[in-house]
């Protein structure tokens, strides 16, 4: 079950994430154009729009105009958890509301909620602009004869 099944993530905060991942995978200080990153994520680039300066909003972002302009990391992807991408789009939510009575189920939710926030809060974004370069690089074609 993906994780934006368990945690109720919306579309627009699951944009969000592939937004900043991808310009995570750009070189730092490069902007990248919007209808680029809207074709390689398949994002509605108008619905981009509005999540990236959004982003720029929260201090993710920063965009630079004219024909070599785009948006850029504000900060190197070592310092941007996906934690807190998530918590800025979704308002401060991150997993299931714990159930409001006390027992067994509300304490389970808990815990779910605890764990994945952990994970969430130690991923940064050049951890997993490493790891999908590393996965990218093991699937090269080898053509040789």
């Amino acid at each position: 079950m993906p994780v934006s099944t368990l945690m109720n993530v919306s579309v627009k905060c699951e944009y969000a994430l592939r937004a900043v991942l991808d310009l995570s995978l750009a070189a730092p200080g490069q902007p990248i154009r919007i209808a680029d990153v809207a074709n390689r994520q398949k994002v509605p680039q108008k619905f981009l729009e509005t999540i990236l300066a959004e982003l720029k909003k929260h201090g993710f972002l920063e965009s630079k105009r004219g024909a070599e302009g785009g948006y850029m990391l504000a900060r190197p992807a070592e310092s941007i958890t996906v934690g807190q991408v998530l918590r800025s789009i979704e308002g401060g939510r991150t997993g299931r509301a714990a159930l409001d009575e006390p027992g067994p189920l509300g304490d389970f939710w808990n815990r779910v909620d605890s764990a994945v926030s952990s994970v969430i809060d130690r991923t940064t974004f050049a951890e997993l602009a490493r790891e999908w370069r590393d996965r990218q690089s093991r699937y090269v074609p080898n053509w040789e004869i």
